[in-house]
């Protein structure tokens, strides 16, 4: 005997898109929890004659929130941020926390001096000087007499 697909009579609509409401919530949860730490930041690296220069995109951060480092040749970036929100009315007391973060490695084509490095942040544009360092090859060569 052959098995009959539901009609729409027997179908509860109210309970099916009661179901679709809660997992279109769960999934715009998920998204929003992995987007806030996953925040993208558009970098750009430029090369002048004696430094690198990274202009990076955070807006919404301040200067505090921001963290910078620099490790065999590699750019770190690092931004958090911690925003709460408290209202009071008639007994009630509403509260909502939010944390927002993003971190990006760049890699850079050469050697820097990061001591000498410098950074300024404006409207949300960080920019970050990185001196390349100067190696004199007659100081750090290993010279080799021929017999």
């Amino acid at each position: 005997m052959m098995r009959r697909s539901p009609s729409f009579d027997d179908i509860e609509f109210d309970d099916l898109f009661g179901r679709m409401s809660r997992q279109f919530e769960e999934m715009s949860r998920q998204f929003d929890s992995t987007r806030s730490f996953g925040r993208d930041m558009a970098v750009d690296l430029r090369e002048e004659d004696d430094a690198f220069v990274a202009v990076i995109d955070l807006p919404g951060f301040e200067k505090e929130d921001i963290d910078l480092a620099v490790t065999e040749n590699v750019l770190t970036v690092e931004a958090s941020r911690t925003e709460s929100a408290e209202t009071d009315e008639d007994h009630y007391v509403h509260r909502e926390r939010r944390s927002e973060g993003a971190r990006r490695s760049i890699r850079l084509p050469a050697a820097v001096h990061a001591d000498d490095a410098s950074a300024t942040y404006n409207n949300g544009v960080l920019s970050v000087t990185l001196p390349k360092l100067v190696v004199d090859d007659d100081e750090d060569a290993h010279h080799i007499d021929v017999e």
